[in-house]
């Protein structure tokens, strides 16, 4: 039978869980997610995950955050003074950030420093490892 490898497109069932437990994501009910493997599609421990699977195999594997969405970064993270605000933030909450360049991104109010709102461009999950249990649907095309 044929192993998923570097090129193939894939659907996979998976089920991801942060180290103490907590599920972040997982395709149960859904349809599989469906990829190219080694596109840079998924993160790169996902990719390594699923290669060497055969349809119908599951794997279990722990990514440490280099191979997930990488460290927090410390460049990413904003103080804003909170009169700038035409509305009362909220930790948690997602709002779109204008940059010098005149793009925007979107970012997650993750504190509150004295009169200042901290803004964090971080993936929610960067400088987290992962855990995830993964099952090969099957091989669409090599």
């Amino acid at each position: 039978m044929a192993q998923a490898k570097a090129g193939d497109k894939v659907r996979v069932h998976y089920r991801g869980t942060l180290d103490d437990g907590t599920q972040f994501d997982c395709s149960e009910g859904r349809d599989p997610l469906e990829f190219v493997v080694a596109s840079g599609q998924v993160i790169p421990g996902f990719d390594e995950a699923v290669t060497g699977l055969e349809p119908g195999q599951s794997r279990s594997v722990h990514i440490p955050c280099e191979k997930a969405y990488g460290a927090v970064q410390e460049d990413l993270l904003f103080r804003v003074e909170k009169g700038a605000f035409p509305f009362e933030p909220e930790v948690g909450m997602q709002v779109r950030m204008g940059l010098p360049t005149g793009q925007g991104m979107v970012v997650t109010v993750s504190g509150f420093e004295e009169d200042q709102v901290v803004l964090d461009g971080n993936h929610r999950l960067a400088g987290q490892d992962l855990n995830f249990h993964v099952t090969l649907v099957e091989i669409l095309q090599a």
